[in-house]
């Protein structure tokens, strides 16, 4: 099936704002240790496109001149990318008239292979510091109508059964709480860390994000009473609950 919408949604779109500094991050798009590749990107957003279900596997992708226009790399980077992501499995390049780059169908087999509990845990610990950055300069001076979508989320996760759909309403808490708190950039730069944070950890059990969306309802509660200490120890608790 075509990925009709050809999109990895809103995180790197034309004219966003640069992402602004957060708790002394002066430049969001610097990850620990060292900054994302263009080919680490193109895999970033790609992981995070199938946690969120905007593609699936057997699905086919945009095209790279698309994907490099949305990510504002060059195609050729892209491609590269592409390629790579084909010879480790991740996707399934077709030729002829029906052809183009699917999600390989067995990319949850082929990502379990990729796990690195180390680069993980230190990616984890950054985004805990973004977001804890983000409440802190953030917690009093909230619209309050500016959680209303957030909280819908956390209801949605207190209803659902199904454990994907659990993982991709987790992952959209916490891509719309970024850009609640901090904006369309940092939004961006949170979908990086989300993306490569896919790739790296298993998926956590039902009985963990359920967990977590406790800690979600807590954080919501204290944002909207303006509770910038409580508001940062319900982020810390998230991260307690099991790795992110």
């Amino acid at each position: 099936m075509v990925n009709a919408a050809g999109k990895f949604g809103p995180y790197n779109q034309p004219g966003a704002a640069r992402p602004a500094s957060v708790a002394g991050i002066r430049d969001a798009r610097v990850l620990p240790g060292r900054g994302q590749t263009g080919s680490e990107l193109v895999r970033s957003r790609i992981a995070l496109q199938v946690r969120l279900k905007t593609v699936s596997p057997g699905d086919r992708l945009a095209d790279a001149g698309v994907l490099a226009e949305e990510l504002g790399i060059s195609e050729i980077t892209v491609r590269r990318a592409l390629e790579g992501m084909c010879q480790d499995g991740l996707l399934d390049r077709r030729r002829g008239r029906a052809g183009g780059t699917f999600v390989a169908p067995g990319w949850d087999t082929v990502v379990a292979l990729m796990h690195d509990a180390d680069e993980a845990a230190s990616l984890d610990a950054f985004h805990l510091l973004l977001e804890c950055g983000l409440v802190a300069q953030s917690a009093d001076g909230i619209p309050a109508d500016q959680l209303d979508g957030l909280r819908v989320l956390v209801e949605e996760m207190d209803l659902s059964d199904d454990s994907a759909r659990l993982l991709e309403l987790e992952t959209r808490f916490h891509l719309d709480l970024a850009e609640a708190l901090g904006g369309a950039g940092i939004r961006e730069f949170a979908a990086d860390l989300l993306g490569r944070l896919c790739l790296l950890l298993p998926a956590p059990a039902p009985a963990v994000v359920r967990e977590r969306n406790r800690c979600h309802a807590e954080l919501l509660t204290e944002l909207g009473r303006g509770a910038m200490d409580p508001a940062v120890r319900a982020v810390k608790a998230h991260q307690h609950a099991g790795p992110s």
